[in-house]
């Protein structure tokens, strides 16, 4: 099951070009996400829709699009093709990562005509008669994400995406190039991690690192959004301190020689729809200049890594996992392992 997944700014022609493009490519299916964004208006409170600037913010929107795309292609099966501006890379890694979870694969295609042309188009962009000051709206909208598109092309977007130039293209002549590419191989698989969504309660390990300095090392998956620490899920019959070793040296490239200490066993609670689960932290020492030079670059599994204070933790973490981190190096600092739940000492 694949998913062509066509991005760019808004007024780039990604809908029409879809429409195209699924006459082109055999058993695919268009699915606009844009339906799920209106159908949220009926479904939330107008209060809860108002504390947000654009739908794309709502974590129910982004659930919403995995699973609708995952519930199609049960259905159809073949090929999905998404019309969708996404230009927050942690939105980006959020739905590609929860489809790739899923053993969809995501073909990743970026329409980008000039920005002069863009503008162009947004000026002669066709808005609904009955919109109340629609045209107003609309336009000024896709001039406002003209900024945020440009940042997202500088930073990520076009490393990530294959870019198709269709300033001179209709969407006819866009689709014909899009399907060849996408055919032929042109447009690369995204290589994300594929963690499969846990059905039931999960045991997970992670390993502090620590530089010179006693910073910690944080890495930012490219599979899931914000930043955590090197680890992941205990497969069945692991040890938990191996896995923890093992997920190091596959995110990091860093072999850990001695089995880490416990620091903390934190139960996390199920909050739907996540399981929860036990979350062990492990000290995995400190890390010379010459190891710390030795940690891979970003590759499938990592976009980034950094070491961090903890103050600075606390700015880059979720709060559950800052205050897992924040009693774990209390409990290096004593010496003694302790026993959390959701983040808060028991015991």
């Amino acid at each position: 099951m694949t998913v062509v997944w066509i991005n760019g700014a808004f007024g780039a022609g990604k809908t029409t070009t879809a429409r195209e493009l699924i006459e082109l490519i055999p058993n695919s299916t268009l699915f606009d996400p844009e339906v799920i964004g209106a159908a949220l208006t009926h479904l939330l409170p107008p209060k809860h829709l108002a504390e947000v600037g654009d739908y794309q913010d709502l974590p129910i929107w982004r659930r919403l699009v995995i699973d609708t795309a995952a519930a199609m292609l049960a259905e159809l099966g073949g090929t999905l093709v998404v019309p969708m501006t996404l230009l927050r890379q942690e939105y980006r890694d959020e739905i590609f990562g929860g489809l790739a979870a899923r053993r969809i694969s995501v073909q990743h295609v970026l329409l980008a005509p000039a920005e002069t042309i863009l503008r162009e188009r947004i000026a002669s962009r066709e808005v609904p008669p009955d919109l109340p000051d629609g045209e107003i709206r609309v336009r000024q909208w896709s001039y406002d994400h003209i900024e945020p598109y440009r940042a997202a092309l500088a930073s990520w977007l076009t490393a990530d995406a294959y870019p198709v130039d269709t300033g001179a293209l209709t969407p006819y002549e866009s689709a014909l190039r899009i399907a060849e590419a996408v055919s032929t191989g042109e447009v690369v698989v995204c290589d994300i991690v594929q963690t499969p969504e846990p059905t039931a309660e999960t045991l997970a390990a992670g390993v502090l690192l620590f530089d010179e300095q006693d910073r910690v090392l944080l890495v930012d998956p490219t599979y899931k959004a914000g930043w955590e620490f090197p680890g992941g899920v205990v497969e069945p019959g692991e040890a938990p301190a191996r896995a923890g070793m093992r997920e190091v040296a596959e995110e990091t490239g860093i072999h850990l020689d001695e089995v880490p200490r416990l620091l903390v066993v934190d139960w996390e609670a199920p909050a739907p729809p996540g399981y929860g689960g036990l979350r062990l932290l492990f000290d995995g020492g400190r890390l010379d200049a010459t190891e710390a030079a030795r940690l891979l670059l970003p590759g499938p599994e990592l976009r980034d890594w950094r070491f961090a204070s903890e103050e600075e933790a606390a700015d880059l973490l979720p709060p559950v996992r800052y205050e897992r981190l924040r009693w774990a190096l209390r409990a290096r600092e004593r010496g003694a392992a302790l026993y959390l739940e959701a983040g808060v000492p028991v015991g």
